[in-house]
């Protein structure tokens, strides 16, 4: 009944090491044949799925070729990431097969689906190589003048938010931040800020509330981590048209409570002297203020966790 589709493969399954590991290629019956897959691991957003799509031979087919329109590929999209929802949020799942998954330009209909469970032995979110977006860390703020800013974990697709945000910054700015002169913030820079690992890692951004990577950046407040979550440095930066409402001492206050949380025995950060209004926040939060031996224009902000 669906003419001029392709058959796909999406699923996945429980990889001994890696834990849940996700797949999508040229599906049908000679699946095995054609060898045209690509793995993800979970969580998957819009930018991974629509990646492990192009990293395909099929790709270029299903964009279109020779008078036939190309197919939804945003509906394969969709497929992949509730896929890797699936797998996030049911621990039973061990396997997951949809082939052929029949795609044309109106959309995507699964025609077979084997589904194989198991009782689980972890939590679906432990047995995840990458940790899943921390939702339960979003917080609207209102502000003194009525207007409403989203408190967020930060996202890769928030990249093109993020190079907007530091075009806002002046020189100083940047210079208190990064302790150097910077022009601009490199895509490498930026994919390091935005593409990071929840486990050890958190940046929160407080944004216009919208779709990520489209709406203002105001606020970024970060923690790393080391391995053993011994310690962990923060840096912070609240941009000028929003200074003065406090808001540097939420950020700081939310991104302590979850490094707290996380168990971290030690928060520091690098702090310029002349930076005073950075100085006056950590002494406010309980930092210890310790001078730099190594650069007399340095001080370390230490605050103990346990």
């Amino acid at each position: 009944m669906v003419r001029n589709a392709f058959e796909l493969i999406v699923g996945a399954y429980e990889d001994a090491q890696f834990g849940p590991v996700l797949v999508f290629g040229h599906g049908g019956t000679a699946v095995e044949v054609r060898a045209d897959t690509a793995l993800e691991l979970p969580p998957l957003n819009l930018r991974l799925a629509r990646g492990m799509i192009a990293r395909t031979r099929v790709f270029k087919l299903l964009r279109g070729y020779r008078g036939l329109p190309g197919v939804d590929l945003d509906a394969v999209s969709l497929n992949l990431m509730r896929v890797s929802q699936l797998f996030v949020d049911l621990p039973q799942l061990v396997e997951l097969d949809i082939n052929p998954l029949l795609v044309d330009a109106d959309g995507a209909i699964a025609l077979d689906v084997r589904v194989r469970v198991a009782v689980p032995t972890k939590p679906g979110t432990q047995r995840l190589a990458i940790s899943p977006y921390p939702s339960e860390l979003e917080e609207t703020i209102t502000l003194d003048d009525g207007r409403t800013l989203l408190l967020r974990p930060i996202l890769p697709e928030d990249e093109p938010s993020l190079h907007e945000a530091f075009a806002r910054l002046t020189p100083q700015e940047i210079r208190l931040r990064f302790f150097s002169a910077m022009r601009s913030m490199s895509h490498v820079m930026a994919a390091r800020f935005t593409q990071i690992d929840y486990d050890r890692q958190m940046a929160l951004v407080l944004t216009e509330p919208g779709i990520a990577g489209a709406s203002k950046i105001y606020g970024v407040v970060r923690i790393h981590a080391d391995p053993d979550l011994e310690r962990a440095e923060f840096a912070i930066l609240v941009w000028q048209e929003l200074g003065g409402r406090g808001l540097g001492t939420l950020m700081m206050q939310r991104i302590i409570a979850h490094a707290r949380h996380r168990g971290i025995g030690e928060v520091f950060g690098h702090v310029l002297r002349e930076n005073a209004r950075m100085l006056a926040l950590c002494r406010e939060l309980g930092f210890t203020i310790k001078p730099s031996y190594e650069d007399p224009m340095h001080t370390t902000a230490v605050l103990a966790l346990r």
